[in-house]
C-alpha cells in the first residue's frame, strides 16, 4: 500500500500506544544497563570492561542502522519492519535476561544487547514514519508528543527505575518484563494497513556506504572513549583518528554519487530539516553533564550512585509533566521559539552545576533544581523539533529521514557522554593543565578532592558549548512563525 492509498486509514490509539510500548523497550527497559551495570557483571561473572562493551553496543548498532532500516522501511512496508522490531526485542531482551554465569552469558549477553539495538532502529524510524503517514495536523502533534514521552520521558526513569528493580526482585525480570512489554505491543500494531512509500526501481543495499560508516563511526567512538588510557599522542589512537576521517570521507563520496544511498544527503538541501537535525545531535549531547556531575557527586562528595541518583527525579518527572506542553507552545508560536528556549533553560541547567568550587549541602541544592530545568528544557524541545523534521520531509523519504534524525539523538548522546566522560577522567587523573583554576576560584571545603572538581567544571564547560552551538544552528537554521515552508 502506497503513502496515498494509505490516507483513508486514520492513526488510533490502538497502534499509537503499541508502537509507545516499542519505544519504551529501548529508553525505559534496555538503557537500565547505564546504572545496572555492575551488578550484572558480578552476577554474571563477567569483567566491566565487557560489560562497558555491552552497554555502549546496543545504542551503536541503534544509531548506525536506524538510517538504514528507515530506507528499507520506505520499501518494504513501515508496519512489517514495526513488528520485526518487536521479535527483535523480544529475542534481545530473553538473551539478555536469561543470560547464564561465566563465558557463555557473555555471548548470550552481547548477542541479546546488539538485538536490542537493532530492534530500536527497527522501531523508531518505522514508527516515526507511520506517525507522519497516519495523523495529521494537531492529532500529529499528540501523537509526537506521546511517542515523545516514551522516548524522552522512558530514558528519563531509566536509571530510577533499574535501580529500583535490580535492588527489589533482581536485574533479570527488567529484560523479562521488557520482552513481555514488546509482545503486548506487538499484538496492538498487528493489523494496522500496511503503509509503503512510492519508489522507482528495485531497492539496492548500500553496502559500501554502511561498511565505511560503521568503520568510521567505530573509530571515532574508540579515540572518544580510549583516547586519554591510550595516550592522544599514541600511534594507536592516531592512527583509529586517520582510519576515522579517511573512512568518513569515503563514506560521504560514497553517499553522493550512489544512486540509493543509506543516507541521503539531498535531504540536508532542506534549510529547516537540518537545522532540526543537528541542533537535536547537539542537544542530545548534553547527555554528557549527567555522566560528569554523578562521577562527581559520587567521586568528589563521597556520594553513593543511589544517592546520586535520587537527585535526578525532578529531571525525569518534568520531561514527562510538560511534553504536551511543548506541543502547546509549537502550536501557538511554531518551532522556533520553543527549541530557543528549550536550549536556553537547558543551558542554565548546566551552568547551575558549573559552580563546583561550592560545599556539597549547596551543591546538591543546586543539583536537583538544575535536573529540574533539564527536565522542563528538552520537554519544550522535543516535540517542536520533531515535528519541524518530519514536516519538511518529502512523502517517499519519511522513513530515512526520520532514521536520520534519530541517529542524530543517538550518537548525539552517544558523543556526548564519550566525550564528557573522557575529558572529565583525563583532568581529574591530572589536573596540572588546569590548575590555573584555582588561582582564578576559591575550592571551597576539602582540597583532596579539587582535581576531580576542576575536571568536572571544565567537563560541563564543554556540554555548555554544545548547547551555544544548537541555539546558533537554530537561529540560522529555523524560520520564526508558525509557518515552515515544506520541501
Amino acid at each position: 500500500m502506497s503513502d496515498t492509498s494509505a490516507q483513508t486509514y486514520q492513526g488510533t490509539d490502538r497502534l499509537l500506544f503499541g508502537i509507545i510500548m516499542g519505544v519504551l523497550a529501548f529508553w525505559l527497559f534496555a538503557q537500565t544497563t547505564l546504572n545496572i551495570a555492575p551488578q550484572m557483571a558480578a552476577d554474571l561473572q563477567i569483567e566491566q570492561s565487557l560489560m562497558n562493551i555491552a552497554v555502549s553496543i546496543t545504542a551503536l548498532f541503534s544509531g548506525i542502522f536506524i538510517v538504514v532500516i528507515g530506507g528499507i522501511a520506505d520499501r518494504i512496508g513501515r508496519v512489517k519492519v514495526v513488528m520485526w522490531g518487536f521479535v527483535l526485542s523480544i529475542i534481545g531482551s530473553l538473551l539478555v535476561g536469561l543470560a547464564p554465569a561465566g563465558a557463555f552469558g557473555t555471548t548470550f549477553l552481547m548477542l541479546g544487547r546488539i538485538a536490542q539495538g537493532l530492534s530500536a532502529a527497527f522501531i523508531m524510524s518505522a514508527s516515526l514514519a507511520l506517525v507522519k503517514t497516519y495523523w495529521e495536523g494537531a492529532g500529529r502533534q499528540r501523537a509526537i508528543s506521546l511517542w515523545s514521552m516514551g522516548s524522552w520521558g522512558g530514558s528519563g526513569f531509566a536509571a530510577l527505575f533499574g535501580g529500583l528493580m535490580a535492588s527489589n526482585i533482581g536485574w533479570r525480570w527488567i529484560f523479562i518484563i521488557s520482552a513481555v512489554v514488546s509482545l503486548i505491543g506487538m499484538l496492538m500494531v498487528r493489523g494496522t494497513p500496511e503503509s509503503k512509500a512510492e519508489t522507482k526501481g528495485d531497492y539496492k543495499f548500500d553496502v559500501k556506504g554502511i561498511a565505511s560508516f560503521l568503520i568510521s563511526m567505530v573509530a571515532l567512538q574508540v579515540v572518544a572513549t580510549q583516547g586519554a588510557k591510550i595516550g592522544w599522542t599514541s600511534p594507536v589512537t592516531l592512527g583509529l583518528a586517520a582510519v576515522a576521517v579517511v573512512f568518513g570521507v569515503i563514506f560521504y563520496n560514497v553517499e553522493v554519487r550512489t544512486k540509493a544511498p543509506f543516507v541521503n544527503f539531498k535531504l540536508f538541501s532542506n534549510r529547516i530539516y537540518t537545522g532540526a537535525t543537528v541542533s537535536n545531535f547537539l542537544l542530545n549531547g548534553i547527555a554528557g553533564m549527567i555522566i560528569v556531575s554523578m562521577l562527581l557527586l559520587q567521586l568528589g562528595g563521597g556520594l553513593s550512585a543511589q544517592a546520586a541518583g535520587m537527585l535526578t527525579l525532578g529531571y525525569a518527572i518534568t520531561i514527562v509533566a510538560f511534553i504536551r506542553v511543548g506541543e502547546k507552545l509549537l502550536q501557538r508560536y511554531g518551532s522556533r521559539k520553543p527549541m530557543l528556549w528549550a536550549c536556553l533553560i537547558s543551558g542554565l541547567s548546566i551552568a547551575l552545576l558549573m559552580p563546583t568550587n561550592l560545599m556539597l549541602d549547596t551543591y546538591r541544592v543546586l543539583a536537583v533544581i538544575s535536573y529540574i530545568l533539564l527536565g522542563l528544557g528538552l520537554a519544550f524541545y522535543a516535540t517542536p523539533s520533531t515535528d519541524a523534521a518530519l514536516s519538511n520531509l518529502p512523502d517517499d523519504q519519511a522513513a530515512a529521514g526520520a532514521g536520520i534524525y534519530k541517529m542524530a539523538s543517538s550518537l548525539g548522546g552517544s558523543f556526548g557522554v564519550a566525550i564528557s566522560a573522557a575529558i572529565f577522567t583525563a583532568l581529574s587523573a591530572n589536573d596540572a593543565s588546569v590548575q590555573w583554576l584555582q588561582g582564578v576560584i576559591t575550592f571551597v571545603g576539602r582540597q583532596d578532592n579539587v582535581a576531580i572538581r576542576e575536571a568536572a567544571l571544565i567537563a560541563l564547560g564543554f556540554n555548555l558549548m554544545l548547547v551555544f552551538g544548537a541555539i546558533l544552528t537554530i537561529l540560522l537554521t529555523i524560520p520564526a512563525g508558525k509557518k515552515e515552508a515544506k520541501s
